[in-house]
């Protein structure tokens, strides 16, 4: 399996283009600090080398906003922003039995039946399900406040174990970095793996965490005596055309299989095998992004042997094929 929840899916549904594609991110009273500044940096960063991403403060009228922290910020807009915006994006509040204003609720609606992306960080799914974005759909939020998500919307499917959901033009996220993961997705859904890859080496985290990966990793770094696995990750990643196994890394790493597939999941909140399907997917992309290789030789150079398989992977994971993502990719980098 690649580790990709249902509801995740590669759904171009913003395409590249030339003029401004406006990010609303909206500051509700209570918003939490970190998960506002998430989109600011990602899509900010994304700006630099693409152009068209526009990041908007906005608040339920312009002005001071009061965080979870202790200090306010200015939103220089608000909710008239949200009629303009391709990508709405909710962070966190820390204030959940704070009633969501109407304005709101009505103007998230309105964005999202003209047609815009609705994102959310973190408690952010509150505010979509109050509006209800997220009635009989699946989603998640942070692990320690889903009781309290569920008892409150029983018409959602709350899915407490994966970093993010994708259902079509609403995304939600999970814990406050889920909310840098989504964002990057969100890039190389727009604009292609090559810049949301260059966006995370600017942001210095790791280029992509599946949306079906575990939110709560209960021990990251494993027992300070063991050896790292760093060193086997980059191992294999500079053979990922090899017909590489669980006991080919295990040796590798110098340590029983169980052993190390139970610290891999610690580090990386991934199996060995979904890992590997994920950076061979990105190698892929990038390759597809990039070159005129053809799809046979990309096959056979990452691991999938045929482009009969390379061709099933991208139908299941990314739900498209190589040659369309080719075309999509190649055509917006030229223009």
């Amino acid at each position: 399996g690649s580790g990709l929840n249902a509801n995740q899916r590669y759904i171009p549904a913003m395409p590249p283009a030339r003029t401004a594609h406006r990010v609303a991110v909206l500051a509700l009273p209570t918003v939490v600090p970190f998960d506002f500044s998430v989109p600011f940096q990602v899509f900010g960063y994304a700006a630099v080398g693409l152009g068209n991403y526009r990041p908007l403060a906005c608040g339920v009228r312009a002005g001071r906003v009061d965080t979870s922290r202790g200090f306010s910020i200015v939103a220089p807009h608000g909710l008239d922003a949200l009629r303009r915006a391709r990508t709405i994006v909710v962070p966190g509040i820390d204030d959940l039995d704070r009633p969501i204003p109407a304005a709101v609720t009505r103007a998230l609606v309105r964005a999202h039946a003209r047609g815009a992306r609705i994102v959310s960080i973190c408690t952010g799914a509150f505010v979509l399900a109050a509006a209800g974005l997220l009635r009989g759909r699946r989603a998640t939020t942070h692990w320690a406040d889903i009781p309290v998500f569920a008892s409150r919307f029983p018409d959602t499917v709350v899915d407490p174990g994966v970093l993010y959901v994708e259902a079509g033009r609403v995304l939600t996220s999970a814990g406050i970095a889920a909310g840098i993961v989504l964002c990057l997705h969100l890039v190389s859904a727009d604009h292609g793996a090559e810049v949301a890859n260059a966006v995370a080496r600017r942001l210095v985290v790791p280029p992509h965490r599946s949306g079906g990966q575990a939110q709560f990793i209960p021990d990251p770094v494993g027992p300070p005596s063991g050896p790292a696995l760093a060193a086997t990750r980059e191992w294999a990643l500079a053979r990922l055309g090899a017909r590489l196994t669980v006991a080919d890394l295990a040796a590798h790493a110098k340590l029983p299989v169980r052993t190390f597939a139970r610290r891999f999941v610690a580090e990386t909140g991934a199996s060995p095998l979904q890992w590997l399907l994920r950076h061979r997917l990105l190698a892929a992309q990038r390759a597809l992004e990039t070159t005129d290789t053809g799809i046979e030789r990309i096959a056979e150079r990452f691991g999938f042997g045929t482009a009969i398989s390379l061709r099933a992977h991208f139908r299941r994971t990314l739900v498209t094929s190589p040659l369309a993502y080719r075309r999509s990719f190649r055509a917006g980098r030229m223009a």
